[in-house]
């Protein structure tokens, strides 16, 4: 296969990758980031102390994140099914994405918020400041270089995982590559795609380092 054939298929499956990663992205940050905050709060010296909503809580993320991927993306098929009306294709790829990336990304938001400073957490609570205000200009601000870490072994992670998705119909260079790579015995187009794959996980872990310590050095 020529680099004339490789390179339409390349380019629609890089931008597949793309859609099912921003898509999922958006989704884990707006589920994730709240249940981390509760992983957070609902601790014992937490905003909002309750230990059994606390255990409750940890033990739904922990067998989400317990669950290999592969045997995920099988196993919420109908929930798939459900909510986009289709198993197959990028948009129902983000699905199981986002479900896999919810509790991993919510145990390191966890990670990040606890590294905040108690002294600051208690000045606020000296002033008066609600639990709500603490938590959306205290916590949040003062963890954001983490968060952005964070963020960026999500957006890692979900790249590797949107390569599992192509094995079910989900598109992208995963499906690429056992289409083209594996099934035909394109060499050539296999070596390529795990290349744009690296140079994707190399690009998003740069500029997300590249944030973040900004972010520090403020």
């Amino acid at each position: 296969m020529t680099w004339s054939d490789m390179s339409p298929l390349l380019w629609e499956a890089t931008g597949q990758t793309a859609r099912m990663v921003v898509w999922s992205t958006l989704f884990t940050v707006l589920f994730g980031l709240p249940l981390g905050v509760a992983l957070v709060g609902t601790d014992r010296g937490g905003l909002f102390p309750a230990p059994v909503a606390r255990r409750i809580l940890g033990l739904v993320v922990n067998v989400g994140r317990s669950l290999p991927f592969i045997v995920l993306m099988i196993a919420v098929i109908p929930v798939t099914r459900l909510i986009t009306g289709t198993t197959i294709g990028t948009g129902a790829a983000a699905v199981p994405l986002t479900i896999g990336a919810v509790p991993f990304f919510a145990r390191l938001v966890e990670t990040a918020l606890r590294e905040v400073g108690r002294d600051v957490v208690q000045a606020a609570q000296a002033m008066g400041a609600s639990r709500v205000t603490i938590v959306g200009k205290v916590l949040l601000p003062e963890a954001l270089p983490g968060l952005i870490a964070a963020l960026t072994v999500t957006v890692v992670t979900l790249i590797s995982y949107s390569a599992m998705a192509g094995v079910i119909g989900g598109g992208g260079l995963g499906d690429l590559a056992v289409r083209y790579g594996y099934q035909r015995f394109e060499t050539a187009l296999m070596i390529v795609t795990v290349v744009v794959l690296i140079v994707l996980v190399q690009a998003v872990q740069s500029l997300g380092d590249a944030v973040s310590r900004r972010l520090t050095h403020r």
